[in-house]
């Protein structure tokens, strides 16, 4: 059965896996052109709980981050347990809303092609890996998974930001 996202309509196709970093890219190429558009309000929150269009992008660079860590710890271990990220604590820790768009558009581009260059060294061995991944709930992913999982954080991610702008 194919695991449908019922806020964005994002269905997971593992068998996409192979093209996912192409995906990753050109939801990232316009997240990247958005945060580079000066004439847009990048730092306000349209409602006090979504966050801004800035935030969203520190957002999405982290997750590529973290995931291409969590798919080279796999490659390196048997099912390593990859511990959450702390989204909700990092826009604060790591102040999301103070950071400069250029950079940040910056960071996400270069995130997006590390984790690309990453997928890219997968064979088909490498696919089937697993890992102990939390969310929704702990329980044992593909590296197949891992990637669909990030083409879908990417466009329900975009959709969010196009809501603001």
């Amino acid at each position: 059965m194919t695991e449908t996202c019922d806020q964005c309509g994002f269905s997971y196709v593992l068998s996409e896996a192979a093209i996912a970093a192409e995906s990753i890219q050109d939801r990232v190429t316009e997240v990247v052109a958005i945060l580079r558009d000066v004439d847009i309000d990048l730092r306000s929150r349209r409602q006090p709980e979504v966050w801004s269009p800035l935030e969203y992008g520190c957002h999405l660079r982290d997750v590529l981050l973290v995931q291409r860590e969590r798919v080279l710890a796999a490659r390196r271990t048997d099912r390593p347990d990859c511990s959450p990220m702390g989204r909700d604590e990092r826009v604060l820790h790591d102040g999301y809303a103070e950071q400069r768009p250029g950079d940040v558009a910056r960071q996400l581009a270069d995130a997006a092609q590390m984790f690309g260059n990453v997928l890219s060294r997968l064979d088909e061995d490498d696919w089937n890996r697993t890992l102990v991944y939390h969310y929704s709930e702990a329980c044992e992913r593909s590296l197949r998974w891992v990637a669909v999982h990030t083409v879908h954080e990417t466009q329900h991610h975009l959709l969010d930001i196009r809501r603001q702008v």
